[in-house]
């Protein structure tokens, strides 16, 4: 496992749980509170929870966007987003104004109230995931159950590069809960809050 995992925390994420998560899987997180804290990190997570706005005026504010574009764009090295920070690797939100990292072809976009009319949103609890496509974060080789993780969001991801989708799940219709592209990937899910299934993603992206 490489031990150079950094866990950006500008303000919007569930660092500590995403934190003690890795520890119990054997493996080393560097808390990034600033972009200096990003010397010498191999891998990234980008955790996020709140709105899109707030999530991307963070970033700016903080100065993170130029250093984790030249990390990610440039580098190329494995990145994470989590809930809100998958969102924001988009272009832009439903939900705001703000341009998004643009890191991935895909927008963030309302659920059809006319397709969940007697389900609640947020979409909030344990649900099933359908793999898309064949990827080392979700596939060890061990696949022989059904793949379970905690969503608590009132958006999704919708990818303009079919190819990138990874996962989907079903809330009243079928959305992306999960893409992929090179060394980007994002989940719509909390894997710090799924239990076995979490730490066995997690294990897997410090694989990579």
């Amino acid at each position: 496992m490489n031990n150079s995992i950094g866990i950006i925390d500008c303000g919007v994420g569930n660092i500590a749980s995403i934190a003690n998560m890795i520890k119990k899987i054997g493996g080393q997180s560097i808390i990034c509170k600033s972009p200096a804290d990003l010397n010498g990190i191999d891998k990234l997570i980008l955790p996020g929870v709140g709105s899109f706005d707030h999530g991307m005026k963070k970033l700016r504010d903080g100065g993170w966007i130029e250093p984790l574009n030249e990390l990610v764009l440039g580098k190329g090295i494995p990145v994470l987003g989590i809930c809100l920070g998958m969102q924001l690797m988009g272009t832009r939100s439903d939900e705001g104004k703000a341009t998004g990292l643009g890191w991935v072809d895909a927008e963030v976009v309302s659920f059809d109230r006319a397709k969940i009319s007697t389900l609640k949103v947020p979409h909030m609890g344990w649900n099933a995931i359908n793999i898309e496509k064949k990827h080392p974060l979700f596939s060890d080789g061990n696949e022989i159950e059904e793949l379970r993780y905690y969503f608590v969001h009132s958006y999704h991801m919708s990818c303009n590069v079919s190819e990138d989708v990874l996962a989907t799940t079903n809330y009243g219709y079928k959305f992306t809960c999960a893409f992929a592209t090179k060394n980007i990937m994002g989940v719509q899910f909390h894997p710090e809050k799924s239990h076995r299934f979490g730490m066995r993603l997690f294990k897997l992206f410090l694989e990579l």
